[in-house]
């Protein structure tokens, strides 16, 4: 680990639990896209997340609602529907109807990285302001593993943020090249975590170490996958 400058995370299955954002982060959205379309159309605030989708899906409250949930059922990636889904989760997030769990292993690791003088940096598919709510609002446990009903704020630990808008997509290693180039960090300098193998292979051709995150409630990789890559079951390298 000297010659690794800089740590760059996945969050969904890297750091935090995928349960969290199937079960509690995307029906949230869904549950109170309703009252926003409505309460909410015509806002300016409003406006940029509206005007972001295809002439054809913002006809209405009622067409875009549609195709919003059409893309959940899909999982589809986009950017203009992450950057809804994190606007939606901010009042949920302000108001403490949503706090993320980590696992147990990553609070403390990144700040012993801190501590180390190393860059830390978060890529994920889920918008900049998704991800620093997240950050933002870590639930907080005690020894028994259960809630203390407190959360702590997380993100002066992490120097960049990152998703598919301003990064690129996260199979792409050019993608990769321009977070490193932004972080001013040289490549081979740089180390991946994700649970995701597409994206490990492409932080890997763009010259930067990668390793392969196993969690509880994850996919299962693929033994190949395995055999290639560094695979640990937490991030406490």
């Amino acid at each position: 680990m000297d010659r690794i400058k800089c740590i760059i995370l996945d969050i969904e299955g890297t750091i935090c639990p995928i349960s969290f954002v199937k079960e509690r982060l995307f029906p949230y959205a869904l549950d109170v896209l309703p009252y926003v379309l409505e309460l909410r159309w015509n806002d300016a605030a409003f406006k940029s997340y509206r005007d972001a989708f295809p002439e054809e899906h913002r006809a209405s409250p009622e067409a875009l609602r549609a195709h919003v949930i059409d893309l959940a059922k899909q999982d589809v990636k986009i950017a203009y529907l992450k950057n809804l889904q994190g606007y939606l989760w901010e009042d949920g997030y302000r108001n403490g109807n949503i706090s993320a769990p980590l696992f147990d292993d990553v609070a403390p690791q990144l700040r012993n990285w801190k501590d180390e003088g190393k860059v830390l940096a978060i890529y994920s598919s889920g918008s900049v302001l998704a991800q620093k709510l997240l950050m933002e609002h870590v639930k907080v446990t005690v020894e028994d593993g259960s809630d203390s009903g407190k959360v702590e704020d997380l993100r002066g630990l992490i120097s960049g943020w990152f998703d598919t808008v301003n990064a690129g997509a996260k199979n792409n290693e050019e993608s990769y090249v321009k977070i490193a180039k932004e972080l001013k960090v040289d490549l081979d300098a740089c180390m991946f975590c994700t649970d995701n193998v597409s994206e490990a292979i492409a932080a890997r051709q763009a010259g930067m170490s990668a390793v392969l995150v196993k969690r509880s409630g994850n996919e299962p990789l693929e033994t190949r996958a395995m055999q290639v890559f560094r695979v640990v079951d937490d991030i406490r390298l």
